[in-house]
């Protein structure tokens, strides 16, 4: 109860300061989806980046010289994600580890006997279970500038944090309900195995085939779907599109539409693709 006392006196602290010019800048150069939320949403982002920046511990590896450009661009796409929940939601996230790009991890693989072999493998992100996140930051800053493609660095090991809360890693992230949880299942098993279907067949898909690899994956997948592109998976995908919006407390797809209306008339810059994330 005290810790809970002094974490919120320290918190009204922090958000009692005005929100610093070269952060807001940072928003508008870094992250393209800023620009779509209105004002009450970009509110609760800022005062829930300043939060998650300050109650992390930041570590650059690799010659990454930690800088306010590097977390404010990571939490902003983290905290994206909860804008209809509660920052308290990455309570459980301790550390954020960034490498100037893709970096080399220790993995072990099982064959067919049984056999455990060590090896290396390239990679973009990873999420562990004890609350570590690790980045690489080019594709962080890519994801957060070039929204649109499906494919986003920090949605993808975020949610696997989401997913990760209540100490399991299943694809099934701390839900409101027993109906929302038999929606869940019912609807998330049924895409999940639709897509490993297709991946089966060399089919192409909207989304990712990396989420053929497990349940878990599949939620990662379908989250960066369900904000990159919110309108092509609700045409396509709607049961999948209903249960991710129920969860996340989010419309990004009427989102969307709002400001095609706001834009009409305008034709949007060419979109980079950005790097396919691993996890």
């Amino acid at each position: 109860m005290i810790f809970g006392f002094w974490k919120k006196r320290r918190r009204e602290k922090l958000l009692s300061e005005p929100f610093p010019d070269e952060w807001e800048r940072l928003l508008r150069k870094n992250f393209d989806l800023y620009r779509t939320l209105t004002d009450s949403e970009k509110t609760k982002l800022k005062n829930d980046l300043r939060v998650f920046v300050a109650e992390k511990y930041w570590e650059g590896c690799g010659g990454l010289r930690m800088r306010e450009e590097v977390q404010v661009t990571i939490a902003a796409q983290a905290c994206y994600l909860v804008l209809g929940l509660t920052v308290d939601e990455y309570d459980h996230v301790s550390s954020i580890v960034v490498y100037p790009s893709g970096f080399v991890a220790p993995v072990e693989e099982e064959d067919d006997l049984g056999i455990v072999r060590e090896d290396e493998e390239d990679m973009e992100g990873e999420a562990w279970s004890k609350g570590t996140v690790v980045l690489s930051w080019s594709d962080a800053l890519s994801g957060g500038k070039h929204g649109g493609d499906g494919r986003n660095l920090i949605f993808h090991e975020f949610a696997h944090q989401l997913d990760m809360r209540d100490g399991v890693i299943n694809g099934t992230p701390v839900l409101g309900s027993k109906e929302q949880y038999a929606r869940w299942t019912e609807v998330m098993t049924r895409e999940f195995e639709a897509l490993q279907e297709m991946a089966d067949k060399g089919r192409r898909t909207l989304l990712d085939q990396y989420g053929a690899e497990d349940e878990s994956e599949f939620f990662a997948v379908a989250t960066e779907s369900f904000f990159e592109q919110p309108v092509k998976l609700r045409q396509h995908h709607r049961d999948l599109y209903d249960v991710l919006m129920t969860y996340y407390g989010q419309d990004p797809a009427a989102r969307a539409a709002e400001q095609q209306t706001v834009r009409a008339g305008s034709s949007p810059p060419p979109k980079k693709r950005s790097k396919r994330t691993r996890s």
